[in-house]
C-alpha cells in the first residue's frame, strides 16, 4: 500500500510532537532522540498501536529545529498566552504541539499556513478535547499572522 505524502507527513508531525515531549521529560540528547525514533517508533507496532510509515527528513527537521530554536519558539508561545500564564503551566503534550506547529510555521514556508494549523490541530484532537485544540488553533494562527503576514 502506497502512502500519500500528507499521511507521511502527518505522522511525521505526530511522531515530532511525541519526541519532543519524551525530549523535555528524560533531556534525550537529538542524535540519540532521533536514532531511537528511526530505528523503534516509525513504522513500528508499539504495545499493539501501528505507528505509520513517516516522512523521516520531515520529522528530523521539525525536531532538530524546535529544539534549535526553543528559545525563540517558547518566546512567540509566551507572548501570545493570557495574562499571569506562563508557558510551564501548560503540560509538556500542549508544549510539544506548539513548539512543533511555531516551528513549522516559522521555518517551513513552503508548508502552507493552513495545512501547520490543521494537522496541529488534529495532533491537539488525539489528546484533547475540544476547547485546547481551539487554544491551539488560537495560538498557532496568532504566531502565522506574525510570522508569515496575512
Amino acid at each position: 500500500m502506497t502512502m500519500t505524502r500528507s499521511k507521511t507527513r502527518s505522522a511525521a508531525r505526530l511522531a515530532a510532537v511525541q519526541a519532543l515531549y519524551q525530549q523535555e521529560m528524560e533531556g534525550t540528547a537529538t542524535p540519540q532522540l532521533l536514532h531511537e525514533f528511526h530505528h523503534h517508533r516509525l513504522g513500528a507496532t508499539i504495545e499493539g498501536a501501528e505507528y505509520h510509515d513517516a516522512e523521516v527528513d520531515f520529522f528530523d527537521d521539525i525536531v532538530r529545529g524546535a529544539l534549535a530554536r526553543r528559545e525563540e519558539i517558547d518566546g512567540a508561545i509566551a507572548g501570545r498566552l493570557a495574562e499571569g500564564w506562563k508557558l510551564e503551566r501548560l503540560d509538556r503534550p500542549m508544549r510539544a504541539i506548539l513548539r512543533a506547529g511555531a516551528y513549522e510555521l516559522m521555518a517551513r514556508r513552503d508548508v502552507p499556513v493552513g495545512t501547520v494549523i490543521s494537522e496541529y490541530l488534529d495532533v491537539a484532537h488525539a489528546f484533547y478535547d475540544k476547547k485546547e485544540a481551539a487554544f491551539v488553533n488560537g495560538l498557532l494562527d496568532s504566531i502565522a499572522k506574525t510570522v508569515r503576514g496575512d
